[in-house]
């Protein structure tokens, strides 16, 4: 019977059973099985030691390693992590060890956190996704609909069992709620329905100021996102406050607390009734509560619409008579000089603006987003000219 056609661990039982009834030479009965008479031996004599046991795999891992990690260093690391308050991390901790060993016992900085690994004593960091900076500082605010934030106050199941999304709209210099809607996730085309509610009803801002999540930002050139580019083409700027700091939404993050509390603590069975409560809340806040920052006046005395009305298609986007104006090809790029320029696909269909800053350094600008820049020079020797766009 040929090795290929049945397990190994089969196998290994057969050549055994063959061996104790005894009847062939040994170095048939191996080739017979298509093994060395040394594999022969070594299968025999792990029946002999262990049983039936001794025939399944066995651990390859070496007897001794001379690189592994001393144990009393183990042990130290461990400690040092342990100590204080304030647990020091591996390159504290390797400083730490000069104190106590030599150079060549301490371990490397990536051995140590693998160590505190294995002894669950830290979290692997996942990778962050980077969106490129919105330009700061933000611009002041004197008059309503000169700034809308928006949010998603942190997602909650409802006690169905679905969850819920709560997207929050906020204009900025009068405290007044514009939106406070229940969504089933963070989806660009719910996102795209509810503000395009707001703007029929109330007008367009000239600016909108967000957090760096989806839908309103991505990883994509200039941190644009299917959202904002809509956002721009109707002559509304995105802002994005710095990762981190959810203070430079402050009044959005006081407002989301309030909502919490009135809403959702504890959350009510549907998202039907999730939603008459945020309306109620809505009313409420608008309506009735005061505001010291307002002069103890409600949000509805002092806001008014904007004068800036929806309108019923996409406007063109302008340039200046000195930009070179491009579309963008289905495939994020704009053809320059008998090569390509990648922009994003985010972009396809719009156009952008090319402006000469220096002797064959260009930018390049979505309406007056600024996406970066590229240099001629990088796009020559290459047998398809092509250049991307640095920021």
């Amino acid at each position: 019977m040929p090795w290929r056609e049945v397990k190994p661990m089969d196998e290994k039982l057969l050549f055994i059973a063959d061996f104790l009834r005894g009847g062939h030479p040994f170095t048939s009965l191996c080739a017979r099985y298509g093994i060395s008479r040394k594999t022969g031996y070594k299968w025999v004599q792990r029946y002999r030691d262990t049983g039936l046991k001794g025939l399944g795999e066995q651990s390859r891992r070496p007897y001794r390693s001379p690189l592994e990690t001393p144990y009393s260093v183990r042990q130290a690391i461990v400690q040092l992590r342990k100590k204080g308050t304030d647990p020091p991390g591996p390159k504290k901790i390797h400083a730490l060890l000069g104190k106590r060993y030599s150079e060549e016992s301490i371990p490397s900085k990536t051995t140590i956190y693998n160590i505190l690994r294995r002894e669950e004593l830290v979290r692997p960091v996942g990778q962050r996704r980077r969106v490129a900076r919105s330009p700061q500082p933000f611009s002041p605010v004197r008059e309503a609909n000169e700034l809308w934030t928006a949010d998603y106050k942190g997602q909650f199941r409802v006690r169905s069992g679905n969850w819920c999304y709560p997207l929050t709209v906020m204009d900025h210099k009068c405290r007044y709620l514009l939106c406070c809607q229940a969504l089933e996730g963070t989806r660009f085309t719910d996102a795209q329905e509810a503000f395009t509610r707001m703007f029929k009803e109330y007008g367009l801002p000239w600016r909108i100021r967000t957090d760096n999540g989806i839908p309103f930002a991505t990883t994509a050139v200039g941190g644009l996102s299917r959202l904002s580019v809509w956002w721009i083409r109707l002559g509304i700027v995105p802002e994005r406050i710095r990762p981190g700091k959810p203070q430079e939404n402050g009044r959005h993050e006081r407002m989301h607390r309030t909502l919490k509390k009135a809403t959702a603590m504890p959350p009510a069975h549907s998202m039907v009734g999730q939603q008459r409560r945020f309306n109620r809340f809505l009313k409420e806040y608008n309506h009735e509560r005061p505001h010291e920052a307002l002069g103890q006046r409600t949000p509805v005395s002092v806001y008014h619409s904007s004068e800036r009305s929806f309108p019923a298609s996409l406007p063109e986007l302008e340039y200046p008579d000195y930009y070179d104006v491009r579309k963008v090809t289905p495939s994020g790029t704009v053809a320059w000089k008998g090569g390509q320029v990648y922009i994003s696909n985010l972009l396809a269909g719009e156009w952008v603006g090319l402006e000469e800053i220096d002797d064959g350094v260009w930018d390049i600008y979505f309406a007056q987003l600024r996406l970066g820049g590229f240099k001629q020079t990088d796009m020559k020797g290459r047998s398809i000219p092509y250049a991307t766009l640095k920021v």
